[in-house]
């Protein structure tokens, strides 16, 4: 089967009736919007539907530049650009609880001293040696 044939690719479909027109606002210097305007399949403006603002930024930090995105809740494109800021803030402190949750889970997982990896000679199953993993001296 090529790559072209995987079940990913036949089930591929276009949501039609969920389009939207997107435009790029931009300070020229840290700000960006995105504005995102509800379109029908014909390309003419669905009224049925919200406008959808996402604020687009680039922060510097000791490991390189660090893209941000967030969703603005707006009325209008003057308001999200208003609304942008604190925007910003909530994102990045979501960004650093979800870092933090990351390091506690990483901290916390359980390791084995007497298991071995799978596929190295002699292991039983699990990874863990014939033996329960119990050491023996031979005489």
């Amino acid at each position: 089967m090529s790559e072209t044939d995987s079940p990913e690719l036949r089930d591929l479909k276009v949501d039609t009736d969920n389009l939207y027109k997107e435009e790029t606002f931009t300070d020229l210097h840290a700000a960006s919007v995105r504005r995102q305007s509800p379109v029908k399949s014909d390309g003419s403006p669905d009224a049925n539907r919200p406008v959808l603002y996402i604020g687009e930024t680039t922060l510097m930090t000791q490991m390189g530049p660090f893209p941000v995105q967030f969703a603005i809740e707006a009325g209008s494109l003057d308001d999200a650009f208003k609304k942008f800021p604190d925007g910003v803030k909530v994102a990045v402190e979501k960004l650093n609880e979800r870092a933090k949750e990351l390091a506690r889970e990483e901290a916390s997982r359980i390791v084995v001293p007497s298991a071995v990896p799978p596929g190295v000679p002699g292991a039983g199953q699990g990874g863990v040696p014939p033996g329960g993993g119990k050491i023996f001296l031979k005489k």
